[in-house]
């Protein structure tokens, strides 16, 4: 039986251990490599953001209030609360002249250390643009002001900004989503469940999108065109996603989600892949990205190296003392 495992050691004894579901699939959508979790059902969570975020393109609100790329990559992004991130999200809530009380996303501490240490230090006080989803909020909203939409129910499931996104789950996974697959995310957004094949499924149609071959293709281009010119919008300088596709020099778009959840392409060659680690435990995702893009040749040699350097897989304690290692294991 095909599997992957995250093991954490220390010194040589196996502490730890991470079970990882799978599936990689080529440019046609025929499976490369899978653990056998297809039918599984998963909450993507905010690996998913970018097909959240392509009725905010359809409704022409980029051009009406002349929004940037930036701004366009932060309402597919899981931001740190970072200066740079919290500059561009003011600019784009005064463009709209609402009140951020409108975003309903909750407030929560910059996710990135030292964002969060200037806050404390600063005895600042945070609003809701320091919500890691903030610009997907934002987007919503702004995709409502724009057609007319009443947006202080945004978020209800039968709202028309949702029903449009619906819409678009249920074109790129070619299935329809069911109503006890709806769930709440951490931001108060509607979240659904999908069968990993499914995901699968849609994120194949998303590479053929960009290049093209999909509907949703002038949306889908600008979105990843967007994210890619400005990696550190979607994340941070400290998240793997962004590092990544700063690495791979625009040949490679990811995302990552909540509960151990991360979603990648190829938008070279079309190799897609989904990975969930089985108990959420996010720290797993570096060991196992790099295994898989080495072992199916996702990312070059050379990129590998520096990924590997940003990801250290030794453990070192406190006193920066080598206390144990990571190691992935695919088997097949």
């Amino acid at each position: 039986m095909n599997k992957i495992t995250t093991v954490f050691y220390r010194n040589n004894t196996a502490e730890s251990i991470h079970n990882i579901k799978c599936i990689i699939s080529d440019d046609k959508g025929r499976v490369i490599y899978s653990t056998g979790n297809d039918n599984d059902f998963i909450y993507p969570r905010s690996s998913i953001k970018i097909f959240q975020a392509i009725p905010f393109i359809l409704s022409g609100s980029t051009n009406k209030y002349l929004l940037n790329d930036k701004q366009i990559a932060l309402s597919c992004a899981s931001h740190r609360g970072q200066k740079f991130h919290i500059n561009e999200l003011r600019k784009w809530i005064k463009k709209l002249k609402i009140n951020k009380s409108s975003l309903q996303c909750g407030i929560h501490y910059p996710l990135n250390k030292e964002a969060y240490s200037e806050i404390v230090r600063s005895k600042k006080k945070i609003n809701v643009l320091y919500n890691n989803c903030a610009g997907k909020h934002l987007a919503m909203i702004t995709s409502c002001c724009c057609k007319g939409y009443e947006i202080e129910n945004y978020l209800d499931f039968n709202h028309p900004h949702q029903r449009g996104i619906r819409k678009v789950f249920n074109d790129f996974t070619e299935s329809k989503i069911k109503f006890k697959n709806y769930g709440v995310d951490g931001c108060s957004a509607p979240q659904y469940s999908f069968k990993m094949k499914d995901l699968s499924k849609a994120l194949n149609n998303l590479f053929k999108s960009y290049h093209n071959k999909f509907h949703y293709r002038d949306e889908t281009q600008l979105l990843i065109k967007s994210i890619l010119t400005n990696p550190k919008f979607i994340g941070g300088t400290d998240s793997l996603d962004s590092k990544i596709m700063s690495i791979s020099d625009k040949k490679i778009f990811c995302k990552g989600g909540a509960e151990g959840v991360f979603l990648f392409i190829n938008l070279e060659v079309g190799i897609t892949g989904i990975i969930k680690v089985e108990d959420g435990n996010e720290r797993a995702l570096p060991s196992v990205i790099y295994s898989i893009f080495k072992k199916y040749k996702i990312m070059n040699n050379h990129d590998l190296s520096r990924l590997k350097k940003h990801e250290n897989f030794i453990i070192n304690n406190h006193a920066k003392i080598k206390v144990g290692s990571i190691e992935t294991k695919i088997y097949d």
